[in-house]
């Protein structure tokens, strides 16, 4: 399997026992984990993670997923820069006919740049973006 971009959506699914999309996350993870796809994401979604858990009251959970994260081999972290910021600025620009977060955005100019055509997500403005979702 080549490199896949990993979503907020997912990452969450695969860590709350009652989100809607729990059951398929973890199925879906145990299935392609033992392929170890090449993970990419963002800064942007290790941000919206952390928050997410850390804004709830769960800091140590916050800190174990975020520690998953920047520790794990398979998960390369693009950072986002000034360049990227921009150009995920520009993409939202240009779709204002859509209602892609700017996160979203930014999500999409990196797969454009590395040639990621996957994402694991859950996230229909992947397949409204011409990409191509898992599970």
């Amino acid at each position: 399997m080549n490199a896949v971009f990993v979503d907020t959506g997912y990452l969450l699914a695969l860590e709350i026992a009652n989100d809607q999309y729990h059951q398929a996350a973890v199925e879906h993870w145990q299935r392609v984990t033992a392929a170890l796809p090449s993970l990419v994401t963002t800064s942007y979604v290790f941000d919206e993670v952390v928050t997410f858990f850390n804004s709830r009251g769960y800091h140590a959970k916050a800190v174990q997923v975020g520690s998953s994260l920047l520790h794990s081999p398979s998960t390369q972290l693009i950072h986002v820069d000034e360049a990227l910021f921009y150009e995920g600025w520009a993409y939202f620009l240009r779709h204002h006919d859509k209602d892609y977060s700017f996160t979203d955005c930014i999500s999409f100019v990196v797969m454009q740049r590395f040639g990621i055509t996957t994402a694991f997500a859950f996230d229909h403005h992947f397949v409204q973006a011409g990409f191509t979702t898992e599970p």
